[in-house]
């Protein structure tokens, strides 16, 4: 089956292969925030993004990842990463008090909470989840 990508989505390589640069995860990564902030993507546009995300998450898990650390701690260095602040949250949690629970651990991350998180920050919302001991 082939996949027709609209020219403007096309990367160096003529099909998406597994992450080997920093510079290729960041050129996956902007190929797909291109793709999420389009407002009605064709079926083509949604697997393409599809694809892009299972690699960049396999990369990701390989390169990026943050052992033992909990779902605050996560968000906490997601923040810090992309220089945010807790009102450049409110749009996920729909309040700034609500997003000072948050990061004080006086209030668990919910399901919506998590899928924004995911799609704000590229990341698998697995990320997001406590790890079980």
């Amino acid at each position: 089956m082939t996949i027709e990508v609209p020219e403007k989505y096309a990367l160096e390589v003529s099909s998406p292969a597994p992450i080997t640069s920093e510079r290729q995860h960041q050129e996956y990564l902007g190929v797909l925030d291109k793709l999420a902030s389009k407002e009605n993507p064709t079926s083509d546009e949604e697997k393409y993004a599809a694809v892009l995300m299972t690699l960049i998450e396999a990369y990701e898990e390989e390169h990026h990842s943050i052992p033992d650390a909990g779902p605050v701690e996560i968000l906490r260095t997601l923040m810090d990463a992309n220089s945010l602040r807790q009102k450049d949250l409110v749009p996920i949690f729909g309040s700034e008090s609500i997003v000072s629970e948050v990061l004080h651990k006086k209030r668990d991350l919910n399901k919506t909470h998590i899928e924004k998180l995911s799609k704000r920050f590229h990341v698998s919302p697995a990320v997001f989840f406590p790890r079980s001991n």
